[in-house]
């Protein structure tokens, strides 16, 4: 086995998970190289023994110790594949967070992510739930990733067709879920960027800056101040972001719940109506909430926060009782953005 990396056993993962939540890994190993990745992938020792993933830990909440080995993916690199006049693609590592990305490459003049600023965790996790915000989702600068396969330590390639991307999903979510580690992930980006100012509250945000022809720093600092003033700095409150998906409905039932309730904010999605997740748990009375150290954000009814020491049972039970209750007054399901990892 190499010896580049360590094991660490009984491990305390809450420097690990913005959450906060003190969850106990049996063992824990952080990895910065694919090589690596594929040693201890065929280390003998952890054959039998579940194993989960982990990049910048925004997006997950521990509701127990896990019994099994953390890998912390920590594999870092930016680089130029191939570039035109027009283009550029980049490989980077899994490891990057995602944010320090967006902010080179608009220091750099790439455009195309910039609409997704602040953005916590990692270049790895991105692609797993096609994170999307302000009108743009990453899949529409998605080139391919590489990663590696947990049983046969393989190293295989994906297109974007592969991926199967949807909103906050693709086949990471899903068929292939658990089974591979993303190592690495290739963008592409545009050297003579068209800006997206097709989200309300962005396009109204540059208007009150006074803003008119935006380049893509005044889009990435718009929406940094946009999502500080909405959203709760990991770093001073535990946190995951959006803990729920905003819900997709058929044009029916939005109807039927349009005429019960005429202020319900949507948006169209295809064939499909999107709500605002934080609108229906706002009606059903959680904003500000608490419950001992777990509670919901008292400026964004979709975050729920730890106060200082909750635990992750805590906070996903009260994650339940929205669940139930936004159930019950509108007949929508809430489903978890975040990761449930027991």
């Amino acid at each position: 086995m190499s010896q580049s990396f360590s094991i660490q056993e009984n491990f305390n993962l809450s420097d690990y998970n913005t959450m906060g939540i003190a969850a106990k890994a049996r063992y824990f190993c952080s990895v910065q190289s694919v090589e690596e990745l594929q040693s201890l992938l065929a280390d003998s020792r952890f054959q039998d023994t579940p194993r989960f993933m982990m990049g910048g830990g925004s997006n997950v909440l521990f509701i127990s110790d896990f019994k099994g080995l953390v890998i912390h993916v920590d594999i870092k690199g930016v680089s130029i594949d191939r570039e035109d006049e027009g283009e550029v693609i980049l490989n980077v590592g899994a490891g990057e967070n995602w944010h320090e990305l967006v902010v080179h490459c608009v220091e750099k003049g790439w455009g195309g992510i910039e609409n997704l600023s602040l953005i916590p965790g990692s270049v790895g996790a991105a692609p797993i739930q096609n994170i999307g915000a302000y009108g743009v989702e990453l899949e529409e600068v998605f080139e391919s990733l590489e990663a590696v396969e947990i049983k046969t330590g393989e190293l295989k390639s994906f297109t974007k067709e592969e991926c199967r991307f949807g909103y906050r999903d693709s086949l990471f979510k899903n068929e292939l879920k658990g089974l591979f580690v993303i190592t690495g992930v290739k963008l592409r980006l545009q050297k003579l960027p068209k800006v997206n100012t097709s989200y309300r509250a962005l396009s109204e945000k540059l208007e009150e800056k006074g803003i008119k022809s935006p380049s893509i720093k005044d889009i990435s600092e718009a929406v940094i101040e946009i999502r500080k003033s909405k959203l709760p700095d990991p770093a001073e409150i535990g946190n995951t972001g959006s803990f729920f998906k905003n819900p997709m409905i058929t044009k029916k039932q939005f109807e039927e719940l349009q005429s019960q309730f005429p202020d319900i904010p949507s948006y169209p999605a295809g064939e499909k109506v999107k709500v605002p997740a934080a609108w229906l748990i706002d009606q059903c009375g959680w904003k500000g909430k608490r419950f001992g150290d777990a509670g919901v954000h008292k400026m964004q009814a979709l975050v729920i926060v730890n106060y200082g020491n909750a635990t992750g049972e805590e906070i996903w039970n009260l994650a339940q009782k929205i669940q139930v209750s936004v159930k019950d007054r509108f007949g929508v399901s809430l489903a978890p953005e975040v990761n449930i990892v027991s």
